[in-house]
């Protein structure tokens, strides 16, 4: 059950019809606030990165590692969201990279308002300009899927120790993503998971999602993932 979002469903009490109202109305209002973030992200000159996935996929790891190859190329800021502590924007800032943290309290997802308010903050830390904002999302499969935020790209993460048959499962992640990307694969002697069912149950729901594998500390796909962010980078110029 999510209070936040409105996603629980009761039946029997006919509540039913009114939750669907309610989220309508909620998504409408987001989908408003995420066309300002839009053009708030254009006059900062960034392309924006929506980065969804279970807690503990590697999203903060990947990260830090593609500010050590990226230092000195482009101009990064990262907005991290979490339900408490800033330790993840702490890790980012340590980087020398310009992080703000977002704490829902309880939230299962960020939405396009705190994305709004975290730009702001953003900008005042990094004076205005960055050629590259990631948003790391809140860990979660579920949620997270359903609000845009006006990002210019959205990624799912999946680890191998979750395992691969997580696209069937959540497919919502998957089908609002253009890129697919598997971390940990540094892991696959020492876990069940299938490559091929990953790569087959996503593109089955998604036939135009663009897949990568990776281990970031051990640099395994970093190259293919740097010359992605290069790419938007210079198509946005």
């Amino acid at each position: 059950m999510c209070d936040t979002c409105h996603c629980a469903q009761d039946a029997q009490s006919g509540r039913a019809k009114k939750i669907i109202e309610v989220n309508q109305s909620l998504l409408a209002a987001n989908n408003e606030k995420a066309l300002a973030n839009k053009k708030l992200f254009r006059d900062a000159g960034a392309v924006v990165i929506n980065m969804i996935s279970s807690p503990g996929a590697g999203k903060t790891t990947l990260l830090e590692h593609t500010i050590d190859r990226l230092a000195g190329e482009f101009t990064i800021g990262v907005i991290e969201g979490d339900i408490e502590t800033e330790r993840d924007a702490e890790r980012i800032r340590a980087k020398g990279v310009a992080a703000v943290q977002i704490t829902t309290g309880g939230a299962c997802h960020l939405d396009a308002g705190l994305i709004h308010t975290g730009m702001h903050r953003l900008m005042e830390q990094g004076e205005g300009r960055f050629d590259l904002i990631f948003i790391e999302n809140v860990g979660n499969l579920v949620c997270p899927a359903s609000f845009y935020l006006g990002e210019d790209l959205r990624m799912v993460l999946l680890s191998v120790p979750e395992g691969s048959d997580k696209p069937a499962k959540y497919p919502a992640a998957f089908t609002s993503s253009r890129l697919y990307v598997v971390t940990k694969t540094d892991l696959l002697p020492y876990f069940d998971f299938s490559l091929t069912e990953a790569r087959e149950e996503a593109l089955r729901l998604n036939p135009e999602l663009e897949i990568l594998e990776l281990a970031a500390p051990k640099g395994t796909g970093m190259s293919e993932w740097l010359d992605k962010l290069r790419a938007l980078i210079a198509g946005a110029a």
